[in-house]
């Protein structure tokens, strides 16, 4: 048999798991092509679970990847923001707010609780995946739960909703109405900046609906009203989001964590190594 034709039909799914596993289209393309020339120099004959074979594979490869990964998000310039993928609404619920949650947990606890939570495995195959025995598995996905139910908002937003609350953000924030801009914000929101070093961002998240109305009132002083050109709306990992052409020519994405009908967390992604995906997607709409 063609090792392609077992293999085809379950790269989406191995490249979800890559994906929610390292946080990087690139890397997970990487792993799963890894994962292909692996299989592709298996004993074909003596698999009896394609899927569960490729799923082991890949989750090791991943595991590879984030020891080195660790290292270079340590060494990495401001905050470390997931690769946005631009209109995906997970059907399993894992946004953006909560990948950023599984940053916090070991390689090992975020493997199992994306293999068991997230793609439905019992403890006995995520167990193989990780080579750890069961119960250390069960201790592993509990740790990594808790994390994420913390994280995971009380009262979810809806599609029309969301896409509702980001248009007006987007239009009070570069408008200069800062009045509309804060009766939009949690008192508690936090902006998280991504420009890895390419392009300027802030260096630390931003807390405080104060400290946050500041900054957007010295992105108007800087550039001016209406300084960004919108060029898509939708969702980005599960969360309302747009994209923008901003005044200094940088492609930058946005997305909002909400709960409670007010904005709680903000998503900025400038680094352009991390919009490859998303220029591509709104090529049309940018200058050329």
């Amino acid at each position: 048999m063609n090792p392609a034709d077992a293999f085809d039909p379950l790269r989406p799914r191995l490249l979800r798991i890559a994906y929610r596993m390292l946080g990087i289209v690139a890397e997970a393309e990487d792993v799963v092509q890894e994962a292909y020339l692996r299989w592709h120099q298996t004993d074909r004959t003596a698999v009896r679970d394609a899927e569960a074979v490729l799923v082991r594979t890949v989750t090791r490869l991943c595991l590879d990847v984030l020891k080195s990964a660790r290292v270079r998000r340590e060494e990495y310039v401001g905050t470390w923001l997931p690769e946005p993928i631009v209109d995906a609404v997970e059907s399993d619920d894992l946004t953006l707010t909560l990948m950023m949650a599984l940053e916090r947990l070991s390689p090992l606890e975020r493997a199992a609780f994306l293999l068991h939570d997230v793609f439905g495995m019992d403890f006995e195959e995520v167990a193989k995946a990780i080579d750890r025995d069961p119960a250390a598995c069960r201790q592993l996905a509990s740790r990594a739960r808790a994390h994420v139910r913390e994280a995971r908002p009380r009262f979810p937003v809806s599609e029309a909703k969301g896409h509702e609350l980001a248009s007006a953000f987007y239009a009070a924030s570069r408008s200069g109405d800062m009045g509309a801009l804060q009766a939009l914000l949690a008192q508690d929101v936090v902006v998280y900046s991504d420009g890895g070093g390419k392009v300027k961002a802030a260096l630390n998240p931003i807390y405080g609906q104060e400290k946050t109305l500041r900054l957007f009132e010295g992105l108007l002083r800087i550039r001016g009203v209406n300084y960004s050109q919108l060029v898509h709306e939708g969702f980005i990992d599960g969360l309302p989001a747009f994209v923008t052409l901003e005044k200094d020519g940088t492609l930058q994405t946005t997305a909002l964590g909400i709960e409670d009908g007010r904005v709680v967390a903000i998503y900025v992604t400038r680094n352009p190594d991390k919009l490859r995906s998303v220029r591509e997607l709104v090529r049309d709409q940018l200058p050329s």
